[in-house]
């Protein structure tokens, strides 16, 4: 009989993730926890409350916090889950319970929060542009960018996939993207991509931003794998990406993307939705992105 194997998001993080969590514990009380002082050892039970709709994950990060300070958490919803009022009225939701000491309960409350708060938030924003998509009739791949907080782009990337899209390159090593300015720098797109290559090699793709259907068309001669048709939108994209596909699909293997101020108020509208384009990626997802409300609250009967 085969074994059954259990998928979890939270088998995807790197081994350095724990120690960005001590670090932010330690941002956080760099010296005396005065507070702490106050509320002393005994134990207790707080309670999680989401106070508006969304998508709940960054669970993985959340438990680490409180593991690290000795607390334990049980949760009510598992990762993935919509979060939002069962009557219409004012979202408060009992998410899950902390136990411990009541100062490190504390210690804890406002890092767990602000990262739970934050994946949520982008998890949320993620299915929402991708649901829009989706309704509007595309089936490539919906992706997130690059364009994320230093130091935090672990939450945000897992925030992403937590809420159903492609994260796209995780980082400069994991995919070769030469820009405008890569291109300039190098004299043309073919000499972008051929220097690429020769250090690269045959595991890495090779993503070229172009600003024209000649720039794509280079783009594609010189080896590209996916060609990103920046800023171009409506009649314009959909008619160079068919183009593209007609003049070049039989003989090049590409991928084209669509890409450059895509959110989920246009993306349905914008003329960014076409099955001829396999890639639509954007930064709306996490940058600007409303948090999901969370708090924590101490039973003082506990």
């Amino acid at each position: 009989m085969a074994a059954t194997q259990t998928h979890s998001y939270a088998h995807l993080l790197p081994p350095s993730w724990k120690g960005k969590i001590a670090e932010w514990l330690k941002e956080d009380c760099p010296s005396f926890d005065w507070g702490g002082y106050v509320v002393g050892e005994d134990t207790k039970r707080a309670t999680l409350w989401c106070k508006s709709e969304g998508v709940l994950a960054g669970v993985p990060f959340f438990d680490e916090v409180f593991k690290q300070l000795e607390c334990t958490v049980e949760w009510k919803y598992k990762e993935g889950d919509y979060l939002s009022s069962s009557d219409g009225k004012k979202v408060k939701v009992a998410v899950a319970e902390v136990r411990g000491p009541s100062r490190k309960i504390l210690l804890g409350e406002r890092v767990a929060l602000n990262t739970l708060a934050r994946c949520s938030g982008i998890a949320t924003a993620s299915r929402k542009f991708s649901d829009k998509a989706r309704q509007a009739g595309f089936k490539g791949i919906v992706a997130g960018t690059r364009k994320t907080t230093p130091g935090f782009r672990d939450v945000e990337k897992y925030g992403m996939i937590v809420g159903g899209v492609d994260m796209h390159r995780y980082d400069l090593s994991s995919m070769v993207m030469l820009k405008d300015n890569h291109i300039w720098s190098t004299g043309s797109v073919s000499n972008a991509v051929k220097a690429a290559r020769s250090v690269c090699g045959f595991s890495l793709r090779i993503d070229v931003e172009v600003q024209s259907h000649a720039e794509a068309v280079e783009a594609i001669e010189a080896g590209a794998d996916v060609v990103m048709l920046d800023n171009l939108v409506g009649d314009d994209l959909i008619a160079c990406a068919k183009k593209l596909r007609a003049d070049h699909g039989s003989t090049h293997k590409f991928l084209l993307e669509s890409s450059g101020g895509i959110d989920v108020d246009n993306v349905a509208e914008g003329g960014h939705v076409d099955n001829s384009i396999d890639i639509i990626s954007t930064s709306s997802i996490h940058q600007s992105t409303k948090h999901v409300d969370f708090s924590l609250k101490i039973d003082p009967s506990s």
